[in-house]
């Protein structure tokens, strides 16, 4: 079972997908909050601050994407978004907005759960590894889970920072997109090269000082990136 404490806030305009996810949530020993459109999804979510959030794209008012886009300029917490549409343009406009994961419909329950207990661990400690990481004017507090650029602090959703922690822990090795999806996401994933993608832009958007000639975050073509302290790094 899982601690009573973690709660789950799940947004969708469909009362029986609210509640199927809720009973099955609930039985797992979860707090579980429902909102029906992305308005009361947004209040929810400053009210309760769950500790993971799960949003259907298409609600009536203010949909999924915007309630993920405005829960994501003050909040970190993970964002699950829901919808019928699969198409990797779609997932990508998501995951620009701020989503951590996205899970098209029908979905089984099974599979939700492996989505949650990802975003769940990216909210986890991480006891054991090196308190802190360095490279050039970039600083990672493991131990405080932030990151410094120049002693200012970054703000990152708690996905970035997992994807920021696995690329610097494994400094001037060449990832593997799937070696990428594995770690930060889980051995589940192996597919979602958009997820990298994406991922990949925002954090370099964060951290670089020109984003399309990058000193941190390289490119290695078609194969993934690699991280090197910046008196190291050449141009792409």
């Amino acid at each position: 079972m899982t601690s009573t404490k973690t709660s789950i806030l799940v947004a969708d305009d469909e009362p029986k997908i609210r509640m199927f996810i809720r009973a099955n949530l609930e039985a797992r020993g979860y707090i579980v909050h429902l909102a029906q459109d992305g308005v009361e999804a947004c209040e929810a979510a400053e009210r309760f601050l769950p500790d993971v959030i799960i949003l259907d794209v298409n609600m009536p008012g203010m949909d999924g994407i915007e309630a993920c886009r405005r829960i994501r300029e003050w909040a970190d917490m993970p964002i699950i978004i829901l919808s019928v549409r699969g198409d990797e343009s779609d997932k990508v406009k998501a995951l620009d907005e701020g989503a951590d994961d996205y899970i098209t419909k029908p979905f089984g329950i099974e599979e939700l759960l492996a989505r949650i207990r990802v975003a769940l661990r990216h909210s986890s400690g991480t006891a054991g590894a090196a308190p802190t990481l360095t490279a050039g004017d970039l600083e990672v507090d493991r131990v405080h889970r932030i990151a410094t650029l120049r002693g200012d602090l970054l703000k990152l959703t708690r996905t970035e920072y997992e994807l920021l922690v696995y690329l610097m822990s494994n400094g001037d090795k060449v990832l593997t997109h799937r070696d990428i999806l594995h770690n930060v996401w889980g051995p589940d994933y192996g597919d979602e090269r958009e997820y990298v993608r994406v991922f990949i832009g925002q954090l370099r958007r964060k951290i670089e000082d020109d984003p399309s000639n990058p000193r941190y975050i390289l490119t290695e073509s078609r194969i993934g990136y690699r991280f090197t302290k910046p008196a190291q790094a050449s141009a792409e």
